[in-house]
């Protein structure tokens, strides 16, 4: 992706007090393509290809903006998060969360676990927070299951978390 490609797609993004500078029809409009979704997905596994850390930001940029969240998604997704290369974790969590599939059960489990480098820093465990609550939200067994082992966890937050969403499922 070009620079000029990049600030295009950073002005799709709304900061605290100021709208954003593009829209989505904008970005679709320079990169010849009519879907949101399919440009994101074609950005994120382009980046994928090419472990381009920038690229899988500025895909996921898409994606929000294009409120794309079609079943294309949860493969590449979950193909993405244990990667090293990125540092987009935290937002891909969410993502595969909104799925709600048990399909991500082993990923949300992995993201309890795993700490990525650049997140050591993180006492208060946010990525494991985000996971845990994505599994509140998945229904099924296997989802329920993860929670139930997280309850034993040496950290005090990821077993408190996994204890309020045990609570909130009716399952303690």
């Amino acid at each position: 992706m070009t620079p000029e490609e990049q600030e295009l797609i950073m002005g799709l993004v709304i900061a605290p007090g100021s709208p954003p500078t593009r829209t989505i029809d904008e970005v679709l409009a320079h990169f010849g393509e009519s879907d949101g979704g399919a440009l994101a997905l074609r950005l994120l596994r382009d980046a994928m290809e090419r472990r381009d850390s920038d690229d899988v930001e500025f895909a996921l940029v898409v994606k929000a903006a294009a409120r794309a969240s079609g079943e294309e998604f949860l493969e590449p997704l979950i193909e993405l998060f244990p990667a090293d290369w990125h540092r987009d974790h935290e937002d891909i969590v969410p993502a595969l969360g909104r799925f709600r599939s048990p399909r991500t059960v082993p990923t949300m489990v992995l993201a309890t676990r795993w700490v990525p480098e650049y997140l050591d820093f993180d006492e208060a465990r946010a990525l494991a927070v985000k996971a845990i609550w994505a599994l509140g939200a998945i229904p099924g067994p296997e989802a329920r299951q993860a929670l139930e082992d997280l309850r034993d966890a040496e950290n005090e937050i990821i077993r408190e978390n996994a204890l309020k969403q045990l609570a909130r499922r009716g399952e303690l």
